[in-house]
C-alpha cells in the first residue's frame, strides 16, 4: 500500500486559497509615463506603487546608475566585510547619515533583510521585545528570529505598552514599530514612544519605510519631523528606512549612534553573510538624496493629491459601509470588509483601466479587506479625479448590490 506524500497536497492547498479569495498573482509590468503602466500588456493607471515621489524614472537617477556601472561594473563581488563595500557604498553611508542628521548609517541591499538581521543582533534569549500588533512582516519575522520574549501590544496603545514594559523583568528591552503603518497609513507617536523607552531603559527601533523622503523637513523622515534628529537625537533610537520607495531605487539603511551601528556591523548575519549591493545603486541613491532635498515641489504635489482624494471620498462614502482610514500620508486605506467584495472592487477598477490592489488577510486583520490606494507625486489631478469617478460608480448604495 502506497502512502500519500504530503508533497502531493499542494494543489489542494492552492485550491483552498482560491476558494477563500486569498490566492495572490503576479503581473508583468512595464512603466510608460507618469503613473501609467502596461500590466500584462494592458495600459493601466496605477495606484499601487510605493514610488511616492515619482523618482524611479527620474533621469538623474538613471544617469548616476549608468555612470556607476561604468565606474564599478554591475556586481559587487563579495560581502561588505570582504570585498563588496565599494567606495560608492561608503560614500552613500556618509550621505545618508548627514541626510537624516544621525551619527552613522549602515547600508543594506534590502529592507526585509535589514530588519530580520538587526533585531536578532540587538536582543536574544532572555531579553524582551515589544512589538505593535500592526507592524510589518519583516519586523515580526526579525522578532521571531531573535528568540527574545515577544510582547505584542494593541496598535498604538501606549498605555498598554507602558504596562508591558513596567512588568518585564528583562534587563535588555527593545521596542520595535513602524513609523507609518504600511496598510493603514497612520503615523506612530515617536516622541511618546521614546519617552516610554527612556522611562523603562529600552531601545527603540523605528522602521520609516513609508516616511523617508516624504515627511519631515526636506523629506528627512518621521524622526526628523518629530524633532528627534540632529541636536534632538537620542542614544536609544535606531532609525531604519528603505530606499526602494520614495528614494526610487533599492536597498535600505539603519542609522543611529556610532556604537550601536558598529555593533550591527559585527553581529548582523544578513549583512555579514550576504553579497553587498552593487555600487551602481549607491550612485543612483546619492543622486536620489540630492533630488529629494532640492525638489520639494514633489512633496507639495503629493500632499495636494492626498487632500484631493480624501476630500473627494468623504461625500462618496456616505451611506456605504466602506470606510476611509485616518491617514495624512501617501498610503490611503479604503476598508471594504469581505475578501470577495474587495476583490470585486479591484476587478471593477481594473475594468476601468485603474490598478488598485485588494489587500486581504493575513496581511490585514480578518474582515478588514481593503483597497490600498498608494498616491505618488507622479499622479496628476486628473488621475485622482478618474479614480474618484470610478469609485463613485462602484461604491455600494442602499438597495444596490455590493
Amino acid at each position: 500500500m502506497t502512502t500519500a506524500s504530503w508533497i502531493d497536497e499542494f494543489p489542494t492547498r492552492i485550491a483552498a486559497l482560491d476558494a477563500a479569495h486569498l490566492r495572490r498573482r503576479r503581473r508583468a509590468v512595464v512603466p510608460t509615463e507618469g503613473a501609467h503602466l502596461l500590466v500584462d500588456g494592458t495600459p493601466m493607471l496605477a495606484f499601487c506603487s510605493n514610488d511616492y515621489l515619482g523618482l524611479a524614472a527620474h533621469p538623474a537617477l538613471a544617469e548616476a546608475a549608468c555612470a556607476g556601472t561604468r565606474e564599478f561594473g554591475v556586481g559587487s563581488g563579495g560581502s561588505p566585510l570582504v570585498s563588496g563595500h565599494s567606495l560608492a557604498n561608503a560614500e552613500l553611508e556618509d550621505d545618508l547619515a548627514r541626510f537624516v542628521q544621525l551619527p552613522r548609517a549602515l547600508y543594506f541591499y534590502a529592507g526585509f533583510a535589514t530588519n530580520v538581521g538587526i533585531i536578532p543582533a540587538l536582543v536574544g534569549a532572555g531579553d524582551a521585545l515589544f512589538s505593535d500588533e500592526l507592524n510589518h512582516a519583516c519586523l515580526i519575522d526579525g522578532a521571531r528570529l531573535s528568540r527574545a520574549t515577544v510582547h505584542r501590544y494593541p496598535h498604538a496603545n501606549l498605555a498598554a505598552l507602558d504596562a508591558l514594559l513596567a512588568a518585564s523583568p528583562a534587563r535588555r528591552k527593545l521596542v520595535i514599530t513602524d513609523a507609518i503603518f504600511s496598510m493603514d497609513g497612520d503615523v506612530a507617536d515617536l516622541r511618546a514612544l521614546l519617552a516610554l523607552c527612556e522611562r523603562h531603559d529600552a531601545l527603540l527601533l523605528i522602521d520609516d519605510a513609508h516616511g523617508f523622503g516624504v515627511l519631515g523637513p526636506e523629506g528627512r523622515g518621521t524622526l526628523a519631523e518629530a524633532g528627534l534628529t540632529g541636536a534632538g537625537a537620542s542614544s536609544r533610537v535606531l532609525y531604519m528606512a528603505t530606499l526602494s520607495k520614495a528614494a526610487g531605487a533599492a536597498g535600505a539603511f539603519v542609522a543611529g549612534p556610532e556604537a550601536l551601528i558598529e555593533w550591527l556591523v559585527q553581529k548582523t548575519r544578513s549583512y555579514i553573510f550576504a553579497t553587498a549591493a552593487p555600487a551602481l545603486l549607491a550612485r543612483a541613491l546619492q543622486a536620489s538624496l540630492r533630488v529629494i532635498a532640492t525638489e520639494g515641489w514633489r512633496r507639495e504635489h503629493l500632499t495636494q493629491r492626498i487632500t484631493q482624494l480624501r476630500d473627494g471620498l468623504a461625500p462618496l462614502l456616505q451611506g456605504t459601509h466602506w470606510q476611509l482610514g485616518d491617514s495624512r500620508t501617501a498610503v490611503q486605506a479604503l476598508v471594504i470588509g469581505a475578501n470577495d467584495e474587495a476583490l470585486a472592487a479591484m476587478d471593477g477598477l481594473r475594468a476601468r483601466g485603474l490598478w488598485v490592489p485588494a489587500i486581504r488577510p493575513p496581511t490585514v486583520p480578518e474582515s478588514t479587506a481593503r483597497l490600498r490606494i498608494a498616491l505618488s507625486a507622479a499622479h496628476t489631478e486628473a488621475d485622482v479625479a478618474q479614480l474618484l469617478g470610478a469609485l463613485a460608480e462602484l461604491a455600494p448604495r442602499a438597495g444596490k448590490a455590493a
